[in-house]
Order: C-alpha cells, then sequence, then structure tokens
C-alpha cells in the first residue's frame, strides 16, 4: 500500500492520544452488536471531520472509518458466530472502514485477514484498531472492484450499498467473487440501493444501538450472500 501522508498520519495520531477532548476526538467503545470487540470511534464523526480537515488543511472524505455501521456490525457477528467459515482461510474484507469484520474474521481464526479501503485514514483506524484487540491484520488501499478478490477464499463486506456510484460496481465484483468459488458475505440494514433480488439472506440481527447517527432508525439489519446464475448485474439499479 502507498504510505499514508506525514501530515495525516500525525493528524490521526494525535486523534488516538485525544480520547477526552471531547466530540472531536476518538473514544474506544464496544459496538452493540459485537462487544467482543474494542474500536476507536467518533464521538461525532462531523465535528471529527472538521478536526481533521483544520490539521491538514484540506478537504478530506467522510470519516466512515469512525462510525461502527450496522452492517459491518452484522457481518461481524456472523464470523464470530459461524467460526468455522473462515477459520485457517484467507479473508478479504472490502471497503473496511473501521475493520471491524476484518477483526471478528482475525478472532474467528483466520489464516490471514486483508483489510481493503481506499481511504488512508481508515486503513489507520484498521491498525489501530487491530492493536486494541491484539490480532493481526494487512492493509491494502487500492481499488479492487475491477477484480475477482484475487486469492482470498472469503470475501466480506459491510455497508456497500448506499450509493449507486458504489453498489453497482461493489455488486459486479461481489458477484464474480463467488462466481470462482469464494465465499461471500455482505450485511446491510436495507440501505436504498441494496440489489434484494440478486442476495440471498443467511441472517438477521434486531438493533437496539446503533453505532452510526445515520443509523439511528434502524431496527433490523441483515446478512446476504449472493444467488449465483441470474444473469449479469449491468442493469441492477433499475430492478431493485
Amino acid at each position: 500500500m502507498s504510505p499514508m501522508p506525514l501530515s495525516d498520519a500525525g493528524a490521526f495520531n494525535a486523534l488516538l492520544m485525544s480520547r477526552v477532548d471531547g466530540c472531536d476526538g476518538l473514544r474506544l467503545a464496544r459496538p452493540a452488536l459485537v462487544p467482543e470487540v474494542h474500536l476507536h470511534l467518533a464521538e461525532d464523526a462531523i465535528v471529527l471531520q472538521a478536526r481533521l480537515e483544520a490539521q491538514t488543511g484540506r478537504r478530506l472524505a467522510a470519516p466512515f472509518w469512525a462510525n461502527a455501521w450496522v452492517g459491518g456490525q452484522a457481518v461481524a457477528r456472523y464470523v464470530l458466530d459461524h467460526p468455522h467459515l473462515v477459520a485457517g482461510r484467507r479473508v478479504l474484507d472490502v471497503a473496511s472502514g473501521s475493520g471491524i469484520v476484518s477483526i471478528a474474521a482475525a478472532m474467528a481464526g483466520a489464516a490471514t485477514v486483508t483489510a481493503n479501503d481506499i481511504d488512508q485514514y481508515a486503513l489507520a483506524a484498521v491498525i489501530a484498531n487491530a492493536r486494541a484487540n491484539s490480532v493481526e491484520i494487512e492493509v491494502h488501499a487500492r481499488d479492487l472492484l475491477d477484480g475477482d478478490g484475487g486469492d482470498a477464499e472469503v470475501v466480506l463486506a459491510g455497508d456497500v450499498f448506499y450509493s449507486p456510484e458504489l453498489a453497482g460496481p461493489m455488486l459486479a465484483f461481489l458477484e464474480r467473487v463467488a462466481a470462482r468459488g469464494a465465499r461471500v458475505l455482505v450485511g446491510d440494514p436495507g440501505r436504498d440501493y441494496v440489489p434484494r433480488h440478486r442476495l440471498e439472506v443467511v441472517a438477521g440481527y434486531p438493533v437496539s444501538l446503533a453505532g452510526a447517527a445515520e443509523d439511528a432508525l434502524v431496527k433490523w439489519v441483515q446478512v446476504f450472500r449472493p444467488i449465483l446464475g441470474i444473469g449479469p448485474a449491468a442493469h441492477w439499479a433499475t430492478a431493485r
């Protein structure tokens, strides 16, 4: 992976040292669905983003890594409850964010775990969160959606259908991964661009305490796997 710019690394490390500063810092917390996992999370992601931009002097992507989104929590819960799905296998966590899914896979006994995200802050968060949970995770910064997951035997994803720009390429990627024989699991609470007609539900969980403000009204989250043999996904958005 390409190294995080020094200004970004310094800003992130400063955040880890300022959890007592209030709503513009991070705190070590346990997500409601996965209390076994500890994550450095934002008190307020909007205020956190403003602080980071002030420190780095440039516009940054929204800090999705600073929330424990319920789709990721669901996949992590499912993996921890069914460790045989990943134990001894090579696991890839796509759009990893905080790394909650990667951490769960490592805890469940995966042979190797790679967390992939195009946001360098997310990868720094994954590294910090892996250390907080005493697990080893590799990080990868390149956009992988034009491939098929390489040699990963299990590919996991949480909350990846929140926009049409991401949902279409992500679905095509996950279906290519599944078509070559790898196991694919994706978690989602029913966001606008979930291609339900192309996914099969494997588990569901009630949500009592959301991990992000945007999830405040979410009451149920599900884990899916792709349905194979139903044709290309090119026009899924108009048929969902």
